[in-house]
C-alpha cells in the first residue's frame, strides 16, 4: 500500500513539474552571436518557450539576476546602440498567459561589450623604389568576427590644412580579405583602413596614419636638402625645398611616433623652402601638394659633440660613383672605420669610404666610428643611415608621370587652337554663303534693270552699228528695320562707247560717258522672302 501511494505521488509531481515548464527550460540566444560585441554595436535577445506558441507566453528579460524587461508579449528584445555598461550575464524567463502558473527560466548567456575598436594598419614595405608593390594589412583588436576592410589613402587639403580620405579602388564595399596590395608604388602616401560589420552596419575608428615613403625621385615632385645630407648637428640649421609641377607646396615631417606635422610646427615656411634653426628632429621629411608628393628623406639629428655620417639624401643611380664620410663638428677623426649592416666593410682610416660604381647590393644602412687623436682612447660611432640604389630603368618609370603631363598639355592646347581655327572657318563659309545670295539677287536685279534700259535707250544710239557696254552699280542705303523703303538714291552708269569695226574689248578713256539715271523703283519683299518690283 505504501509503495503504491508513494509511486501516485511520483506521478503528480512529475505531471506538476512537465506542467510548470521546469522539465524543459526555456532557451536564450543572440544575434548576432558573437563572443565581443562593441560600443554602437546592435544586439538582438531572443526568448524561446521551447513548447506551443510564442503567442502563448509573456516575456521577461533579466541582466545579472536584475529584470529590465518585465512580462512583455515579444519574446524578442533589440538594444541599438550598446554600450560597456551593458556587459553581463543574461536570462530570459517565460510566464504562461492562460493558467499563470508555467514559468521557464532560460539559460545565462555572457555579453562583453567593449569599447569602439581602432583597427592596426602595417604596411610592408615601408620604404620603396619607384615601382614596387606594397602590402596594407588591417587587423582589429581584440580579434572578432564578421569584419569587411576598407582602404582610403590621405589628401592634403591646403584650405583645410589637414587630411581627407579617399577609397581606394576596389574598396567601395569593403573586402573580407585583411589585406590589400598597392602595384606600382611610386611617391610617399599615407594611408588608412577601417572595418565594418553587421546590418545595419555598424564601422570601427579609422586607424592611424601608416606612410609609405618613397626614395625615389620624382621631377613632379622632388625635396631638396641644405647641407645636402641625410644626418646633421643640432646646432646647425636646415633649409628643405620643394621643387616640381605644383604651385604650392608644404614640408612635411613625421616624427617616431608617426605623427605627421607641417614645417609651421617645427620651422618658417618661406614659397616652397622652409627653414629651420634648431628646432629640427629625427624623422622623415618631404614634400607635398593637393595633387602631388615628393621622395622622403630619413633625416637623424646628432648632438654636436658626437659623429655624422656623411651619405647622399637621395639614391645613387646604379653605376655611378658615391663617398661616404665620417666627421665631427670641428674636429678631424681619426682610424675612421665604416660599417654596412652592422658588419665592418672598411677600416682605411682615411675618414671617406669610396665606392667607384654602386650596385644593387650596396643597399644598405651605413655608419661610421673613429676616434678623436691617433691615441684617443674614446671611440665615437655615428648613427645609421640607408643607402638607397636605384636602376636605370627606375629613374625612367619616376620620369613617364611629367613627359605624359607635358605631352598632354601639349596635345589639349594644340586641339582647343584647331578647334577654334574649325569655328572661325565654318562662320566665315557661311557669312560668305549669305553674302553671295545677297549679292546674287541685287545681280539678277542690275542684269534686268539693265535690259529694261537699253530697251529704253536703244533709240537714242548714234548708229545702229554701234556697241554700247553700260555698268551700273546700284547703291540702296535702307534704314535699319525698315525694309519696306526704296532708295531714291541716284544710280551711276559708266556707259562705255566703242564702234563695231574697231576691237571690241578695247576702251578708250577719252570716248567715256558719265551719266546720272533716276531709278524709281520700289523694291518690297512679300511673305514668302522673294523680291516683288512694284510699278512707280
Amino acid at each position: 500500500m505504501g509503495h503504491t501511494l508513494l509511486g501516485v505521488f511520483g506521478l503528480f509531481s512529475l505531471n506538476i513539474l512537465l506542467y510548470c515548464g521546469h522539465a524543459q527550460d526555456a532557451l536564450l540566444r543572440i544575434e548576432p552571436n558573437w563572443s565581443t560585441l562593441f560600443s554602437g554595436e546592435e544586439v538582438t535577445f531572443i526568448c524561446d518557450s521551447r513548447e506551443g506558441n510564442d503567442t502563448d507566453w509573456n516575456y521577461s528579460f533579466r541582466r545579472n539576476g536584475t529584470s529590465f524587461i518585465n512580462k512583455t508579449s515579444e519574446n524578442r528584445y533589440k538594444y541599438k546602440s550598446l554600450s560597456k555598461k551593458d556587459s553581463g550575464e543574461y536570462q530570459c524567463v517565460t510566464h504562461q498567459k492562460i493558467h499563470h502558473v508555467g514559468r521557464k527560466e532560460s539559460n545565462n548567456v555572457s555579453l562583453t561589450v567593449a569599447d569602439a575598436p581602432q583597427p592596426v594598419l602595417t604596411v610592408s614595405p615601408s620604404w620603396t623604389r619607384p615601382g614596387d608593390s606594397v602590402t596594407l594589412t588591417c587587423s582589429v583588436e581584440p580579434p572578432s568576427a564578421g569584419w569587411r576592410f576598407f582602404w582610403y589613402k590621405a589628401v592634403h587639403r591646403r584650405s583645410l590644412n589637414y587630411y581627407t580620405y579617399e577609397l581606394l579602388p576596389g574598396s567601395t564595399t569593403g573586402a573580407e580579405q585583411q589585406s590589400y596590395v598597392l602595384h606600382g608604388q611610386t611617391h610617399t602616401a599615407g594611408y588608412v583602413c577601417r572595418a565594418a560589420r553587421g546590418a545595419p552596419v555598424f564601422y570601427t575608428l579609422y586607424s592611424g596614419l601608416k606612410f609609405v615613403w618613397s626614395t625615389g625621385v620624382n621631377p613632379a615632385a622632388s625635396l631638396t636638402v641644405s647641407p645636402h645630407r641625410l644626418q646633421h648637428f643640432s646646432t646647425e640649421s636646415l633649409s628643405l625645398s620643394c621643387e616640381g609641377t605644383s604651385a604650392e607646396w608644404r614640408v612635411m615631417m613625421a616624427d617616431e611616433d608617426g605623427t605627421a606635422l607641417s614645417c609651421s610646427n617645427w620651422g618658417t615656411m618661406t614659397g616652397s623652402t622652409c627653414n629651420t634653426d634648431t628646432r629640427a628632429t629625427c624623422g622623415k621629411y618631404w614634400c607635398e601638394s593637393e595633387t602631388q608628393s615628393s621622395n622622403a628623406a630619413n633625416i637623424t639629428i646628432t648632438p654636436s659633440a658626437h659623429v655624422i655620417l656623411v651619405s647622399p639624401v637621395h639614391p645613387v643611380t646604379e653605376g655611378h660613383s658615391v663617398t661616404l664620410g665620417c666627421k665631427l663638428r670641428t674636429e678631424i677623426l681619426e682610424n675612421v672605420d665604416f660599417y654596412k649592416n652592422d658588419q665592418l666593410i672598411s677600416n682605411a682610416g682615411t675618414g671617406e669610404l669610396f665606392i667607384a660604381a654602386v650596385n644593387k647590393s650596396d643597399d644598405g644602412f651605413y655608419k661610421c666610428s673613429g676616434r678623436k687623436s691617433p691615441d684617443g682612447s674614446e671611440t665615437l660611432t655615428s648613427a645609421a643611415s640607408w643607402l638607397s640604389v636605384t636602376y636605370p630603368e627606375e629613374a625612367a618609370r619616376s620620369s613617364v608621370f611629367p613627359v605624359l603631363l607635358v605631352v598632354g598639355l601639349v596635345s589639349g592646347v594644340l586641339l582647343i587652337v584647331l578647334l577654334l581655327l574649325f569655328l572661325c572657318r565654318y562662320r566665315k563659309s557661311k557669312g560668305s554663303g549669305l553674302s553671295r545670295t545677297n549679292q546674287s539677287a541685287a545681280t539678277d536685279h542690275m542684269l534686268n534693270q539693265d535690259a529694261t534700259q537699253d530697251k529704253q535707250h536703244s533709240s537714242l544710239l548714234p548708229d545702229e552699228s554701234s556697241l554700247t557696254y553700260s555698268v551700273v552699280q546700284l547703291k540702296n542705303h535702307k534704314k535699319k528695320g525698315k525694309l519696306d523703303e526704296a532708295d531714291e538714291s541716284p544710280v551711276y552708269s559708266d556707259v562705255r562707247i566703242a564702234s563695231a569695226a574697231g576691237k571690241s574689248r578695247c576702251v578708250a578713256e577719252e570716248e567715256t560717258v558719265y551719266s546720272s539715271i533716276q531709278i524709281n523703283e520700289d523694291i518690297r519683299v512679300d511673305q514668302t522672302g522673294q523680291h516683288e518690283k512694284q510699278p512707280p
